[in-house]
């Protein structure tokens, strides 16, 4: 062999060592990659659950029921209202605690609530120390999210990441124990989460999930049984 062969050869072999090197490094950082930008798409959709989550206990207090899409959040948040319990005065002013059971003392056990209330509002207004609650009726939109000025309500219909899927909800009453307990779930699945990284290592992760009798993807609330509207990250 000659030595411009020689060196030919060498240099093909190094090249082949290198292209060996980079290929086994990537695939090793492949999936790590992959598990990075899924928990960063995590949290974002994450935040939109526990968004529609807020929403929901909110719309149940005030329907008894569970909204069965993200539409009717929406309307709820832009024009309903929610009922607000403001305590005037405090339960450990020992003062204000007597002067409010002497009131009611005085008013007979006659008194209704109402007219009771309009004693220790009218008390209040002249300075004695009571302790009573007033129930306000608000609009949503000026209770809920105030400290989030990065909220946009209408993000909580669609997957994000997805390409403008819409997020997965229903809702249902189910008897348990005897008792019509309303319920919801929202989702947003992986295979739309995962949108656009690789497929196969976003099947290998819903085939994970499905090995350990779970979810294939991000869910919060449950229809088939009560959680406490809990989500499957918590």
């Amino acid at each position: 062999m000659n030595k411009s062969v020689k060196i030919a050869v060498e240099c093909a072999l190094a090249a082949l060592i290198v292209l060996l090197v980079w290929l086994t490094v990537r695939s090793v950082q492949k999936p790590v990659k992959f598990n990075k930008e899924v928990a960063a798409r995590s949290q974002v959709a994450i935040q939109r659950l526990k968004d529609i989550r807020t929403l929901q206990v909110a719309f149940k207090s005030e329907t008894g029921r569970f909204s069965p899409t993200v539409d009717s959040l929406k309307m709820f948040y832009e024009g309903g209202k929610m009922a607000i319990v403001m305590q005037i005065g405090s339960m450990d002013d020992s003062i204000a605690v007597a002067n409010t059971e002497a009131i009611k003392k005085a008013a007979g056990k006659k008194a209704t609530k109402e007219q009771i209330m309009n004693l220790l509002q009218e008390a209040y207004k002249k300075g004695t120390p009571v302790v009573y609650s007033v129930t306000s009726q608000v609009p949503v939109k000026d209770t809920l999210f105030n400290n989030r000025p990065d909220f946009n309500i209408d993000s909580l219909a669609y997957i994000p990441f997805s390409g403008g899927q819409k997020t997965e909800m229903e809702s249902t009453i189910k008897l348990v124990s005897g008792v019509n307990v309303p319920l919801f779930e929202a989702r947003m699945p992986y295979k739309a989460l995962c949108k656009g990284l690789d497929n196969q290592l976003r099947i290998n992760l819903d085939a994970e999930r499905r090995d350990q009798n779970k979810y294939e993807g991000l869910q919060v609330g449950s229809v088939t049984a009560p959680n406490n509207n809990a989500g499957n990250w918590e």
